[in-house]
């Protein structure tokens, strides 16, 4: 059954919780892990103010004044998407552009009914990202982060799943949520809700609801991918804010291994050569015009790419692919160039944050791209990766001025 938590505002106060514990859960990430990742829908009342995250005037600000294009925003009424020609248009001289949010469109459509989805709100209000950013770390998992804004009574998608995890924290207003356990447990990322859009609606036009609960400010509700849902807003405007956890699975590592064995198997000439002509034999598995057959080369095959998993190493396609899920923290040209020009031995600086650096051999590995580095810079390079902050002269100001120029290193005040 799903857990529920009361009045844990306070929960932030305690030293050392991170954001599950202080903001979302009211559980340390170890409780969370054991008893609710992945495995049940939890309800956490009062999880924690969420005003300095988001708010109606956030949302006010993002549609009318930040010149936002799709796919920044979709509009929803009775469970369709509606097309973005009829919500966008240019906005006049100098930013003819045409598929910039239209305010006008927008307010007409909301006040018919419609609901508004800002998305990758990671990438457009700080508050959102700073969240998102230290939750992602905190999982080891990419989040990311979208509004929904919905008209008094109104709802905006039918009953579905998603496949990745979800946390939905009430803003403002309250919303009714209706959930249902999965037809799908577990689903991939290209096995969609609506593969299965028979039996999502039979099981939520019949299914018994696993919780049937109204979301109010500063509720969370966590959902693990595949879980039904589906939302109402009642007698007020109602804003939450969803952060879809993308998981890596076993599916995923399984993936990597399989791609680390194909490229040593890549490297083996025995597994290059050409199989036999049709109706051909071969004399073993490895000799053309036999008795054996392409029998023997596919249990020669198949014994060679299970060695070939065996002592595969995924580690550098994963974190190659962690690289690629998400973005480095924010660099302000203008700061960094002032930072590269005023570099001076006493000068604080820190490795970037959210790079996902990885020193392999010589070769420091992250989401800007990879250097290489003599011996004798190995050193401080690694002392860089505790993400403290150190002095340019620590590390030396020409390795700091050509980190800082690659936009490894930052300005510690940063």
């Amino acid at each position: 059954m799903s857990l529920s938590r009361t009045e844990v505002q306070d929960s932030g106060a305690r030293e050392g919780a991170g954001i599950l514990e202080s903001r979302l859960t009211g559980l340390g990430r170890e409780e969370f892990a054991r008893d609710v990742w992945g495995r049940t829908a939890s309800l956490t009342r009062g999880a924690s103010d969420l005003s300095d995250v988001f708010s109606p005037s956030a949302v006010d600000e993002l549609i009318s004044r930040r010149g936002l294009r799709t796919p920044f925003l979709r509009v929803a009424k009775d469970g369709a998407t509606l097309p973005s020609p009829s919500f966008t248009a240019p906005a006049g001289v100098g930013a003819t552009v045409a598929d910039q949010l239209d305010d006008t469109a927008l307010w007409r459509a909301f006040a018919d009914g419609a609901t508004l989805v800002l998305q990758a709100l990671h990438r457009t209000w700080e508050p959102v990202a700073d969240l998102v950013s230290g939750l992602s770390t905190e999982l080891g998992h990419p989040v990311q982060a979208n509004a929904y804004v919905t008209p008094p009574q109104n709802r905006g998608f039918d009953a579905h799943y998603d496949v990745h995890d979800v946390f939905v924290l009430q803003i403002e207003g309250a919303k009714r949520w209706v959930i249902h356990e999965p037809v799908l447990p577990d689903p991939l990322r290209d096995q969609p809700w609506t593969d299965h859009r028979a039996a999502v609606a039979d099981r939520a036009a019949h299914g018994t609801p696993h919780l049937d609960t109204m979301l109010r400010p500063g509720d969370v509700l966590y959902l693990p991918r595949g879980w039904l849902h589906s939302a109402q807003a009642q007698g007020e405007v109602s804003i939450h804010l969803t952060l879809g956890v993308h998981a890596w699975t076993r599916y995923a590592l399984a993936e990597h291994l399989t791609r680390a064995a194909l490229a040593a198997l890549g490297d083996d000439p025995s597994m290059r050569r050409s199989l036999p002509l049709a109706e051909q034999e071969s004399n073993g598995p490895d000799e053309p015009g036999g008795s054996n057959g392409t029998d023997a080369v596919l249990d020669l095959v198949r014994e060679r790419l299970l060695a070939a998993v065996a002592e595969a190493d995924p580690a550098p396609l994963f974190h190659r692919a962690r690289r690629s899920q998400a973005r480095p923290a924010p660099l302000g040209p203008v700061a960094q160039l002032a930072a590269l020009s005023g570099l001076a031995t006493t000068s604080p600086v820190r490795l970037r944050k959210a790079l996902e650096p990885r020193l392999e051999g010589t070769r420091l590995l992250t989401r800007v791209g990879y250097l290489d580095f003599p011996a004798s810079d190995l050193v401080p390079v690694a002392r860089l990766l505790d993400g403290r902050v150190h002095t340019a002269g620590d590390l030396g100001l020409a390795l700091a001025g050509r980190l800082l120029r690659a936009g490894v290193l930052v300005p510690a005040d940063r």
